[in-house]
């Protein structure tokens, strides 16, 4: 992938895709900017910084820095978040506009604690999902199924001791698409 501009409410958020590590990293500036319409969105940043620095936030121990294209058209160094430093940030900012966010990661926290004590809710879930997104019933079925002989053919190569990593994925990449001819 390459690197890519996300919108969110029509307001730019420059994006990388890290490619190595598969995630995805936002500019923190221009979150910033967006959440709390701040004239000097660079200045919050570092004031906000140093307070969950003080606080003993990790988070902001775990920004890198990475090149972006600037508003002038030059690359300039940034500090940047995966999704997961992103939230836990978008948490800490005061503003009518991060409300929204703070309220659904409050509501998926709950859910997702629901789904630990009752782990059939996250297949109600998954299917809620895909429905909503326009895939048949059909299309689900055959995803879970596919879901369920993945989960049985990596516990099987776990208990004959293939370890995780380049051994799981090979095997995957070769084997998988045939066991799913033959098992559906």
């Amino acid at each position: 992938m390459e690197n890519k501009i996300k919108l969110f409410n029509q307001q730019k958020i420059r994006s990388h895709w890290d490619q190595e590590n598969e995630k995805w990293l936002f500019s923190i500036v221009d979150i910033v900017m967006v959440l709390t319409e701040s004239s000097n969105p660079q200045v919050y940043w570092r004031v906000l910084k140093k307070r969950l620095a003080a606080e003993g936030n990790e988070t902001v121990t775990n920004c890198n820095g990475l090149k972006m294209e600037a508003a002038d058209g030059k690359m300039r160094l940034t500090d940047v978040a995966d999704t997961e430093q992103m939230l836990r940030l978008i948490q800490s900012i005061p503003s009518p506009k991060a409300e929204p966010f703070k309220q659904w990661l409050a509501k998926v926290g709950s859910q997702r604690i629901e789904e630990t004590e009752n782990p059939e809710l996250t297949i109600d879930r998954a299917m809620q999902t895909y429905l909503q997104k326009g895939y048949s019933k059909e299309w689900i079925n055959q995803r879970l199924k596919s879901i369920e002989v993945r989960k049985e053919l990596t516990d099987e190569w776990e208990n004959r001791g293939v370890r995780a990593g380049n051994e799981f994925a090979t095997l995957r990449r070769n084997c998988l698409p045939l066991l799913m001819k033959t098992k559906l």
